[in-house]
C-alpha cells in the first residue's frame, strides 16, 4: 500500500507538471499568435500609409500597379536576407529612398509606349523596376555586372509578373544595343558616365524630351558639370516630393 500511494503521488505530481507545461506552451503559443497578428497589422498599416504616400504623387495608378507596388516591401525583404542588395538601414525606408526616388523621373517625363530604356548599374532594380511598373508599355533593359544582383532583379520581376523588363549581367561597355534613354543612380561621375553611355543613345526620338540619359544624383554637382561640353538640365527632386530625404537630390538630364 505504501508503494502504491507513493506511485500515485508521483503520478499526480507528474500530471501537475505536465499540465503546467501544457498551460505554459498554450500561453506561449497564444502570445506568439497575438504577436504575429499585431505585427501583421502594423505591416498592413505601414503599407497603407506608404501607398497613400505614393498615390498622393501618382493618383492615376490602376489596381494592378497598386498591387505591384504593395508587394515590393515583402519581396525585397525576403531576397535581401539572402542577397544583400539594399543596406539594412535602407530596407526599412524602401519606398521613400528607392521607390519614390526612382519614380522622380516620371515627374519630368512620361515615356511614350515602345520607348526603350537602359538602366545601368541597376543593383537591386532601381530605378528600372519602379519605372517599369508605372510605364507598362515601355521596354526596360536592366544591366549590372554583379550576377547576384541580376538574380534578385529577375526574381522580383517574375514575382510581379512584369513583362516589360529584360536583364543582362554585363558591364555597360559590353552592351551593344541602342536605346532612347539611359537611367542610372550615381554609379560614376557625370563626365565618366557620359563617356560610357553616349554611344548607346539613339539619335532620333519621339518623346516630349530629347533622347539622352537621366542621372539620379545627390549633393552638389556643380563641380562635375563645370565645363561639361554637352547640353543638360538639372531638376530638384524636392520640387516634386515633400520628404526631407529629397532636399539635396537631383535629376540631371543630359542630351
Amino acid at each position: 500500500p505504501y508503494g502504491l500511494c507513493t506511485a500515485r503521488r508521483y503520478s499526480l505530481f507528474g500530471n501537475r507538471i505536465s499540465f503546467r507545461f501544457s498551460l505554459f506552451a498554450f500561453r506561449f503559443s497564444l502570445f506568439s499568435f497575438l504577436f504575429y497578428l499585431l505585427s501583421l497589422f502594423f505591416v498592413l498599416l505601414l503599407q497603407s500609409v506608404i501607398m497613400d504616400q505614393i498615390l498622393t504623387y501618382f493618383p492615376d495608378l490602376v489596381p494592378e500597379q497598386i498591387d505591384q507596388f504593395q508587394k515590393l516591401q515583402d519581396i525585397y525583404s525576403y531576397w535581401n536576407e539572402k542577397i544583400n542588395v539594399i543596406s539594412r538601414k535602407d530596407i526599412d525606408n524602401l519606398y521613400e529612398r528607392h521607390v519614390l526616388h526612382s519614380l522622380s523621373i516620371a515627374k519630368i517625363i512620361q515615356f511614350k509606349p515602345d520607348t526603350t530604356v537602359l538602366d545601368v548599374g541597376t543593383g537591386g532594380g532601381f530605378p528600372g523596376i519602379p519605372l517599369a511598373i508605372i510605364f507598362p508599355g515601355v521596354r526596360f533593359h536592366l544591366v549590372d555586372s554583379i550576377g547576384k544582383k541580376i538574380k534578385v532583379v529577375e526574381e522580383v520581376t517574375n514575382s510581379l509578373k512584369l513583362k516589360n523588363i529584360t536583364t543582362q549581367k554585363a558591364r555597360v561597355e559590353i552592351v551593344d544595343r541602342q536605346f532612347d534613354f539611359v537611367v542610372s543612380r550615381a554609379v560614376a561621375t557625370l563626365p565618366v558616365f557620359h563617356q560610357w553611355v553616349k554611344k548607346l543613345i539613339k539619335k532620333r526620338g519621339f518623346n516630349n524630351l530629347p533622347n539622352g540619359f537621366f542621372y539620379l544624383k545627390g549633393g552638389d554637382v556643380s563641380g562635375e558639370l563645370k565645363n561639361f561640353p554637352h547640353s543638360y538640365h538639372s531638376y530638384d527632386i524636392s520640387d516634386f516630393f515633400d520628404e526631407p530625404f529629397f532636399v539635396s537630390k537631383k535629376i540631371i538630364h543630359i542630351f
